[in-house]
């Protein structure tokens, strides 16, 4: 599933750290500080696949060398607790080409440059060997001053200040965000990130009036493993897999995350069933079906549609087991009542009124089951029904309309 992972860190004199470590650490290189006299050499640090520097068109020609670059930005600051540079970390997806995380890095690498003016190292990097191998990332280094003709000129301020600097980095999120869902969409996948944090998620759902969406992104953000914990569950995961037994986590940490996981997988199975309710009932009302027909066969689709091997397992009782309550989460308990009740007011609407002809039961009197009844009304012929309803006609006309009023107070099939 496509992630959404985008922070700025500074690299700061105050807290030891040099411009020029910096560059070299991520880029794999050896670069000589020479304002410090240190020689910073990660030649033989693994996993970089790719490294380039972007500068402003009118950027001197040593800005395309790395040691040149830094070991300049260094000497443009005189304070000892100067800012030397700054770091963008991003999180590329996994389900693009490395040729695709290529493109869009260097797409946004460029949107700092035309923003700000100022000069752009990026190093991107695989996934570590012991860590997630979906953990495609990159490390963009900017330096804090424009980057003119003459060579490093006015620092950035909008980046620094309080007033400015976190709307400037919004917006930057914003783009990030949008190069990762051309890419996804360009592949074909059908998942796409979001740069807002949860609660600005959830408000925008509520505004377009999807509550499953608001309900689903009403909970904590997901914790951060760490590398340690990470590689224990991993190992775990490797070993459940390998003995064919199920999955548990062995960290506290793991354990929180994999129930959020879990919760969303199930959020997601329900909108997906709600969304083949949706297409199901529109595309019977335009082939000409009743609302009654098409809301039955919406149901049936949404209750009938596979999962694998856990397709006949009760939602809700999946998420008692993930959460370990004794009552379903809120948003499963709102959401899946109403599709059960709206089924079950059809069933007693058809049965009150005459709609459906009971067939005779078995010779010891015992009547057909629902799904019985319900598939001999879905697989009965147009013309059939029309013609056992004429003698009830007047009965039909209200019945209708009452059955109406039910299916279009149901969320899952309005149209």
């Amino acid at each position: 599933m496509a992630s959404y992972h985008l922070s700025v860190k500074t690299i700061k004199r105050s807290a030891g750290r040099t411009a020029t470590a910096a560059g070299a650490y991520r880029a794999g290189e050896r670069i000589e500080c020479q304002r410090e006299g240190r020689i910073h050499d990660y030649t033989r640090k693994q996993g970089i696949e790719e490294t380039f520097i972007i500068a402003p068109e009118t950027a001197p020609s040593w800005a395309q060398d790395r040691a040149a670059l830094w070991n300049a930005a260094e000497e443009s600051e005189t304070r000892r607790n100067a800012v030397t540079a700054r770091e963008w970390e991003l999180s590329l997806p996994s389900e693009i080409s490395a040729e695709d995380r290529s493109q869009i890095t260097r797409q946004f690498a460029e949107e700092l440059v035309s923003r700000y003016g100022v000069a752009v190292d990026v190093a991107i990097h695989a996934p570590n060997r012991e860590g997630d191998q979906r953990n495609h990332h990159a490390h963009v280094l900017t330096t804090t001053r424009q980057l003119e003709p003459e060579g490093f000129t006015t620092k950035t301020r909008v980046l620094d200040s309080a007033k400015t600097g976190g709307a400037e980095i919004e917006q930057m999120r914003g783009v990030w965000a949008e190069l990762q869902n051309r890419a996804l969409e360009r592949a074909g996948e059908v998942e796409r990130v979001d740069h807002r944090s949860l609660e600005k998620q959830r408000e925008a759902a509520l505004d377009k009036g999807d509550e499953l969406k608001a309900e689903e992104l009403d909970r904590d953000p997901e914790l951060k493993l760490g590398p340690a914990a990470n590689s224990m569950e991993r190992r775990e995961k490797a070993a459940a897999e390998r003995e064919g037994r199920e999955y548990v986590p062995v960290t506290e940490r793991g354990a929180v995350v994999h129930a959020a996981r879990q919760a969303r997988m199930v959020f997601q199975e329900m909108r997906e069933r709600l969304d083949v309710a949706r297409e199901t009932y529109g595309a019977e009302r335009e082939a000409g079906q009743g609302r009654v027909s098409a809301g039955l066969a919406a149901l049936r689709a949404a209750t009938s549609k596979e999962r694998g091997a856990r397709a006949s397992d009760d939602i809700r009782e999946r998420l008692v087991q993930i959460t370990g309550r004794d009552e379903p989460e809120r948003g499963v308990q709102s959401y899946e009542e109403p599709k059960r009740s709206a089924q079950e007011r059809l069933r007693e609407t058809l049965d009150k009124n005459g709609e459906v002809e009971r067939d005779a039961g078995p010779e010891d009197g015992e009547k057909p089951s629902i799904r019985e009844r319900l598939d001999d009304v879905l697989n009965k012929p147009r013309e059939r029904l029309e013609i056992e309803d004429e003698p009830q006609k007047d009965r039909e006309v209200e019945s209708e309309k009452e059955i109406d009023r039910e299916v279009d107070r149901d969320r899952g099939l309005g149209h």
